[in-house]
């Protein structure tokens, strides 16, 4: 097999590069990637030309122009549930946080250095009751998207004796059937904001999530309720819950994502984008991400793709050429593609098709190699978007 360039990125963590054997030759300083392994900066697939997948170490593709890449026939990855435990390790302590006056405590003791020693222990007790919280047990939950990161949090919610409420639009039933019995599913998001004391939004950012969070979503929740953004920051309008906030409808605001607009209202609690941020989660997330981009670079796998169908196919002992063909999803595609091989005499040792109500997607394993005018007859047609010849010996 040639050798394949692979762009990296960002710092990615070493445990994943480790998984790139000799056949791949990847760094910072490529300019003419068939791969891309990214976190955070932004990718256009047009000034890539010779691109064919973009794996991104984290939940969220939102820096990646996935529609232009669906259109080039441009495999986008994800790594879902790689950060899921990092981002739930977060949010129960800064709710916690917040409940507890946690962080005004803190700042008391700080101030405790300036006064005399022997005086430390009577201004504590004199004191210390300025700084009493409330206890997250007994509390609703309403968790607003239930990915694998909403299901942990769900649950997790559940282990800390909460009432816990979860809403999904588009759920999938793997993620569903592993929430805890107890977690109640509604039908509606209205629903959900109704019943809760806390809202944590964990939706990934999309024409459908942008400024989701908006006048009437806040209006919906109930009085004194506490929102926790931990998603993506522009899924909130920020001045709807500024406008709550200070009218004290909303008690707080809690966010992974500072802004001009919130930073130093003392009704806000902010991390810097911290969600994601443990060494444990960067190794699962360049892991997964690489190990997704290696194999369909190498044998047209899709694992964990946002724009193209879950498939994969292990070459048999006769497969001398996988041949990949991304197209339309339209009727008639699986015909005509065996009708050219047939036509041409070639023989189909395996014949994968799927499809995600866009995208086909085809995996036919040949045994013998294909003419390249074979393939342009297949490219000819309007309804196929790309294909791909792999050597398999």
């Amino acid at each position: 097999m040639d050798t394949v360039n692979v762009k990296i990125m960002n710092a990615i963590a070493p445990e994943g590069l480790a998984l790139f054997d000799d056949g791949f030759q990847y760094g910072p300083d490529e300019t003419d990637p068939q791969g891309i392994v990214v976190r955070s900066s932004p990718v256009n697939v047009a000034d890539f030309p010779s691109l064919l997948t973009v794996a991104r170490a984290g939940a969220g593709t939102n820096n990646i122009n996935v529609e232009e890449a669906t259109a080039k026939g441009i495999c986008v990855f994800n790594t879902p549930g790689a950060n899921a435990n990092a981002v739930v390790d977060l949010v129960f302590p800064m709710i916690g946080i917040w409940l507890r006056n946690i962080y005004k405590g803190i700042a008391f003791c700080d101030g405790l250095a300036k006064i005399p020693r022997d005086q430390v222990g009577a201004e504590v007790e004199r004191r210390k009751s300025a700084f009493r919280g409330v206890e997250i047990a007994g509390k609703s939950l309403g968790v607003i998207g239930l990915g694998q990161i909403g299901v942990r949090l769900a649950n997790g919610g559940i282990h800390r004796h909460m009432k816990v409420f979860g809403y999904d639009p588009s759920p999938t039933i793997d993620n569903v059937h592993n929430l805890l019995p107890e977690v109640t599913v509604t039908r509606s998001m209205r629903a959900t904001l109704k019943e809760s004391d806390i809202v944590s939004l964990h939706l990934p950012l999309n024409d459908a999530t942008r400024g989701m969070v908006n006048a009437e979503f806040v209006a919906s929740m109930r009085p004194g309720a506490i929102l926790v953004n931990y998603s993506r920051g522009p899924v909130v309008d920020e001045q709807a819950v500024l406008d709550a906030l200070n009218s004290g409808h909303l008690e707080a605001f809690i966010t992974d994502f500072p802004s001009p607009a919130v930073i130093g209202n003392d009704k806000v609690l902010i991390t810097p984008h911290l969600g994601a941020s443990t060494q444990e989660s960067e190794e699962n997330c360049a892991c997964m991400a690489v190990g997704e981009l290696a194999s369909y670079l190498r044998y047209g796998n899709v694992s964990h793709s946002v724009n193209f169908p879950n498939i994969e196919s292990i070459p048999g002992d006769n497969a001398h050429t996988r041949l990949i063909v991304i197209n339309q999803d339209v009727p008639g595609m699986i015909g005509f593609v065996t009708g050219v091989l047939g036509k041409h005499h070639v023989n189909i040792a395996n014949f994968l098709n799927r499809s995600n109500g866009k995208i086909g997607y085809n995996i036919i394993d040949l045994e013998t190699e294909l003419a390249p005018e074979v393939v342009a007859e297949i490219e000819a047609h309007d309804d196929v978007v790309r294909t791909r010849c792999i050597g398999l010996k």
